[in-house]
C-alpha cells in the first residue's frame, strides 16, 4: 500500500476510534459521572460541535505551511486532548475535553481527501479517499470493540488513553512516511471565503448534515438499544459494534465501487434511501436477540456506502477551494452527528423507548434523499443558464 495514504488512514483509525467509542460505553460513562444517558449523549454532540468549529479554523493553516506540518500538528493536538479526555472527572470537564478533541477532526479529513487524491495513481482519486476513510471504518471493526470492551471491564477512560496514544503514532507515521506536500493550491483563506456564495455549498452541507444525521440517530443509542431492547448482557455490545464494524469496512469499500457505476449525488441517493428503509424495518425486529445483530451488521454497511460519494459530492461543489469544502463536509458531517444524537434523545426522553431514535433516523435519512433531489435540480438549472449565456 502506498505509505502516504497508510498515515491518512492512521490517523482516520484513531479519529474515528474516539468519535464512535462513546457510543458503544456511553452507559458506563453516564454511571461513572452520574448523569442520565441522554445526557452522556450531549458528550457525543460537544466532539461533533468541536469538529464543526475546528474544521474552518484549522484548515486555513494549509494556506500557511504544507500538508505534511497540519497534518502532524493536528494530531499533536488529537493526542493531548484525547489523553486529557481520559482525565475528565465531571460532566462539564469531560464536555470541554471531547469539544477540543473534536476540533482536529474534520481540517483532518479535509487536507487529507485533497492529499489523498495528489499522491495517488490518475483516476483514482474514489479509492484513495476511501483508503483514507478505511481506517475510519477499521476502527469501529477493531478499535471501538475493544474501547467498548475495556470500557465495560475496567473504565471507561481507557478507551481515550489509547486513542491519544494512536494520535502520537500517526504524528510520527506522518513525519517518516508522508511525502513532502506544498501548501493548499488555493488562493489563499480570504479568497476560499467566496465559496460560501455558491448556494449549492450551503445545499450539499445541508444534504451532509441531515443525511449523515440518520446514521447518528441509530449509532448514538446502539448500546442500549441491544441491551434494554433485545435484552442482551452488557458484554454482547462489544460484538454488536464490531459487527457494525464490519458492516462499515465493507460500506466503505462498496462506496468507492458505487461510484464508479454512477455519479456521486446518484450514489448518495441510493445510500440514503436504503438507510431510511432498514431503520424502519429495525424498529420492528430490534427486539429479536438474533435479528437485532443481523441489523446492526447490515445497517452498518449501509450507512458507510455513503462516506466516499458525499465526499466527492462536496469537492466537485467546491472547486478551486477543495481543502475547506472538504473540511466544511466534515463539519456538516459531524452536525449530522450531534443532530442526530441530540433529535433521538429527544423522543428517548419523552418515554417513547430505543426504537423511537430509529424512526427518527429514518425521517432524517429520508430528508436527505429529498435534499439531494434538490441539488441535481439545482445543477440542472445552473447548466442551462450557462449554456444560454455561452451561446
Amino acid at each position: 500500500m502506498n505509505k502516504g495514504l497508510l498515515t491518512l488512514a492512521i490517523g482516520g483509525f484513531g479519529i474515528g476510534m474516539t468519535e464512535f467509542v462513546m457510543m458503544g460505553i456511553l452507559p458506563d460513562v453516564a454511571q461513572a459521572l452520574d448523569v442520565t444517558i441522554p445526557q452522556a449523549g450531549h458528550f457525543i454532540s460537544a466532539y461533533a460541535l468541536g469538529v464543526v468549529v475546528g474544521a474552518p479554523l484549522f484548515s486555513a493553516l494549509g494556506g500557511r505551511w504544507s500538508s505534511n506540518t497540519v497534518l502532524m500538528m493536528l494530531m499533536a493536538w488529537f493526542a493531548v486532548f484525547n489523553t486529557l479526555s481520559s482525565l475528565a472527572y465531571s460532566y462539564e470537564t469531560l464536555m470541554l475535553a471531547r469539544f477540543l478533541s473534536g476540533m482536529p477532526h474534520g481540517a483532518f479529513f479535509g487536507i487529507g481527501a485533497v492529499v489523498a487524491g495528489q499522491i495517488c495513481r490518475p483516476g483514482k482519486s474514489a479509492q484513495a479517499i476511501a483508503i483514507m476513510f478505511g481506517g475510519l471504518t477499521v476502527a469501529n471493526l477493531i478499535g471501538v470493540p475493544i474501547g467498548t470492551y475495556l470500557g465495560h471491564s475496567f473504565h471507561w477512560s481507557i478507551a481515550f488513553v489509547i486513542t491519544g496514544a494512536i494520535g502520537l503514532v500517526a504524528l510520527a507515521s506522518i513525519k517518516f512516511w508522508m511525502p513532502v506536500m506544498p501548501k493548499s493550491s488555493s488562493a489563499g483563506f480570504s479568497e476560499d471565503l467566496k465559496l460560501f456564495k455558491n448556494p449549492e455549498l450551503w445545499a450539499v452541507i445541508l444534504l451532509t448534515t441531515i443525511g449523515t444525521g440518520g446514521l447518528f440517530c441509530w449509532y448514538s443509542y446502539i448500546a442500549p438499544l441491544i441491551t434494554e431492547v433485545a435484552g442482551h448482557p452488557d458484554y454482547v455490545v462489544s460484538y454488536a459494534m464490531t459487527l457494525a464494524g464490519l458492516g462499515m469496512v465493507i460500506g466503505n469499500v462498496l462506496g468507492a465501487k458505487l461510484v464508479d457505476y454512477f455519479s456521486p449525488i446518484h450514489s448518495v441517493i441510493i445510500s440514503f434511501t436504503t438507510m431510511a428503509t432498514l431503520l424502519i424495518v429495525n424498529v420492528y425486529l430490534a427486539h429479536d436477540p438474533t435479528l437485532i445483530l443481523v441489523m446492526t451488521f447490515v445497517i452498518g454497511v449501509v450507512a458507510f456506502t455513503v462516506g466516499t460519494p458525499i465526499q466527492m459530492v462536496m469537492i466537485n461543489t467546491a472547486k478551486g477551494s477543495e481543502v475547506l469544502g472538504s473540511s466544511l463536509n466534515q463539519s456538516a458531517f459531524n452536525m449530522g452527528n450531534a443532530s442526530g444524537a441530540y433529535f433521538a434523545g429527544l423522543p428517548i426522553a419523552m418515554g417513547y423507548g430505543f426504537t423511537s431514535a430509529d424512526v427518527v433516523g429514518a425521517i432524517m435519512a429520508g430528508s436527505g434523499v429529498v435534499i439531494a433531489f434538490g441539488i441535481i435540480l439545482m445543477r440542472r438549472s445552473r447548466a442551462k443558464k450557462e449554456a444560454r449565456v455561452s451561446q
